[in-house]
């Protein structure tokens, strides 16, 4: 589940993370507002309009904006909000922005310089620990930095059972090129973060950029948090804090129904129980030069409802030129699933895309029985070899 800007922050705040501070606002008198008490509380007399939308790079994009007036908070909010931001993580068309963060100037004048670092905690998944993935060139993509100053990528890998250790922050610190009150302050910041992580069962930190301000305090000026679905259960708090309106309606609708669904740009859509087997109808897909419309499990309960909510569902994306419905009969009988298939047909209606069934487990052939007696429009293969061949034969 992916959090704003303002939210991730808020978190981060409650476990000692020092922040770049604001107050989010929906519309241009509620930002004047927000500027006025952002003064009141740090003395600040710039403003940062900064968009609140599930993506990055929203500098690049005009999304980011400074003010150096109540007049010009005013202008800048109305000018962000409600625009459709286009950045290069966006869609095509955008994401509309339906709020603003008015944040506090953090480069103001002081004894020493500003840095701008770059860092994130995540899942190592290849050997399944947690690394934090760290530069001293922040501000910037780190793709960019990868590619033109691969030494300046620096990695710490911390083994679950003991966490992060002091030695591991102080190289962090040291890496970075802190000195003095800032490596102190670094480190804290470092064993905060991390804290933060664990905690909240985060899937990811991306904080672009770290900053180390002119009197050598170390804040976060931006923050993508991601938090894993999995862990929710264990944080109901958090679940209040998914904005639907930043997600694919379908995916919701999915979502709400109970089904895992994910959608993608191809044109064959897939209905398949089991997320293993959902991945190697896709890997077919592919193979046999398709392209899967959707990632869609439906589940150990594939009964006519769940089907025919999947139907619909899939049926809503335009690309779609053929649907692949590919079970495993374990847990769940074949000839209920083909009968489920069935009474969803129909209820949906007319299906203007060819379907293709491959149901393989208990009661398979009573399953093939009822699907090539229904009919209806539908291919009943046996192989998935045979399957993919079959969406080639219709998709071309």
């Amino acid at each position: 589940m992916n959090l704003h800007e303002y939210q991730g922050k808020e978190i981060l705040s409650t476990f000692g993370v020092g922040i770049q501070r604001g107050i989010v606002a929906s519309t241009p008198e509620e930002a004047v507002e927000a500027a006025r008490k952002l003064h009141e509380q740090t003395g600040t007399n710039w403003w940062v309009v900064k968009a609140q939308i599930h993506a990055g790079g929203r500098g690049k994009g005009g999304g980011v904006k400074l003010a150096k007036s109540l007049e010009e908070v005013k202008e800048k909010a109305s000018q962000i909000i409600g625009m459709n931001l286009v950045t290069p993580q966006t869609p095509r068309e955008g994401k509309k922005v339906h709020q603003v963060l008015i944040a506090e100037d953090v480069y103001y004048p002081g004894p020493g310089p500003t840095k701008e670092i770059y860092m994130s905690v995540l899942l190592n998944r290849q050997i399944g620990k947690f690394m934090m993935m760290y530069s001293p060139q922040g501000g910037m993509d780190i793709e960019e930095v990868a590619e033109s100053h691969p030494d300046q990528i620096f990695t710490e890998i911390v083994e679950p059972s003991t966490g992060l250790l002091d030695f591991q922050a102080r190289r962090i610190a040291f890496n970075l090129g802190m000195q003095g009150q800032a490596f102190k302050e670094m480190v804290r910041f470092v064993h905060a973060l991390y804290k933060a992580f664990v905690s909240i069962d985060a899937s990811l930190f991306e904080i672009n950029p770290v900053l180390k301000t002119s009197d050598d305090r170390i804040i976060a000026v931006d923050a993508k948090v991601v938090l894993d679905d999995n862990g929710l259960i264990r944080h109901p708090e958090y679940t209040a804090l998914r904005d639907i309106r930043e997600e694919d309606p379908t995916e919701v609708e999915a979502r709400e129904a109970g089904l895992n669904f994910v959608k993608l740009d191809g044109n064959v859509g897939c209905m398949v129980n089991g997320a293993g087997l959902a991945m190697a109808t896709m890997d077919i897909i592919k193979l046999y030069g398709g392209n899967p419309a959707n990632f869609l499990d439906v589940g150990g309960t594939a009964d006519a409802a769940r089907v025919e909510k999947a139907f619909r569902i899939i049926l809503k994306d335009p690309n779609v030129k053929a649907i692949l419905i590919n079970i495993f009969g374990g847990i769940v009988r074949c000839d209920r699933v083909a009968q489920g298939i069935v009474d969803a047909y129909k209820n949906v209606g007319d299906i203007p895309v060819p379907i293709i069934v491959r149901l393989q487990g208990t009661n398979a052939e009573e399953a093939k029985k009822i699907l090539d007696e229904s009919g209806l429009k539908v291919h009943s293969v046996i192989a998935l070899q045979e399957a993919a061949e079959k969406v080639r034969e219709l998709v071309g």
